[in-house]
This record gives structure tokens, C-alpha cells and sequence, in this order.
């Protein structure tokens, strides 16, 4: 893979009131396609973009890391902070950090699809969110990486 890559981000959640679903909107999810960059080190894939949040000064540096087939970890920094981990069958918790306070996030991984190839990486993963202890939402997120060269817009949408 080039060190210059576009990546598609999508997700989808569903909100859980009192433990019961709350009516979901399939046009209620979220996509960013976005420039990045990319590199390998001690076998672990990493990607790093700059988010820009409307209507404030300043950015949120994303790092992504994809180890293996079975760990996933998205660190931001900047207006917004937070170090995600995602690991199948596992609970993680972190401290997500915004300009409006912060907030303790419990990530629980159900379910993980990884697939590397030469030009692109394609990561699913659905789980549980909870925060301050508190059930919040079942979430899916997909992130397709591609060599910006080779990019296939059809696969982004």
C-alpha cells in the first residue's frame, strides 16, 4: 500500500434507553471520506488524519492501529481526546476527553472483520457502548483504507 491513502469511516448506532432500543433511523449514520496517510511498523498497520470540527478553532488528530486481525485502537488527540481499544469479546474503557468535559466511554467488541490486502484494508466492528457506566448505544463502524492511486469511489459509498 502507498504511503497516501483515502479513507472511508462509516457509522451507525443504535440508541438504548433504559436498556430498550429506541427507534433507528437507517439514514441517521455518519460517513467521513477523508486524505491520509499510511505506514507499517513490527507488523502493525497505522493511519493518520486531521479532523476539522465545524464551528470550532482547531483540529482532532486520528491515529488508527490495526494489529493483527484482532485488535483495533483509534487515538485522537487535539480539540477531542481519547485512546480506543477494540478487541473482540472484550471490554475497554477510556476516558474520552471533549471542550465540553469528559466523560468515562466503555467499549465492549461483539463481533471484529479484518481483511488486509495489497492495495486496501477493510475493518467491521460492531459493539456495545456505554458511558459512565451507563448503556448508551449498539454500534457498528466500518473503515474501508485504500491506496489513493487505486481508490475505488464505488466501494466508499
Amino acid at each position: 500500500m502507498t504511503k497516501d491513502v483515502l479513507v472511508s469511516i462509516s457509522g451507525k448506532h443504535i440508541d438504548i434507553m433504559n436498556g430498550i432500543p429506541r427507534d433507528y433511523d437507517e439514514d441517521a449514520g455518519i460517513e467521513v471520506v477523508t486524505p491520509a496517510c499510511y505506514y507499517t511498523r513490527n507488523g502493525k498497520h497505522y493511519i493518520i488524519y486531521d479532523e476539522v470540527v465545524e464551528g470550532m478553532t482547531g483540529t482532532i488528530r486520528n491515529k488508527i492501529k490495526i494489529t493483527g486481525t484482532d485488535v483495533v485502537e483509534i487515538m485522537r488527540s487535539g480539540l477531542s481526546s481519547s485512546h480506543m481499544v477494540f478487541e473482540k469479546n472484550k471490554k475497554n474503557l477510556t476516558y474520552y476527553r471533549t471542550p465540553f468535559g469528559q466523560m468515562l466511554v466503555g467499549v465492549n467488541t461483539r463481533n471484529m472483520k479484518i481483511d488486509v490486502g495489497e492495495d486496501k484494508i477493510d475493518v467491521q466492528v460492531g459493539y456495545e457502548l456505554d458511558v459512565n457506566h451507563e448503556p448508551m448505544a449498539d454500534c457498528e463502524i466500518k473503515m474501508n483504507i485504500m491506496s489513493k492511486n487505486n481508490a475505488d469511489f464505488s466501494v466508499l459509498s
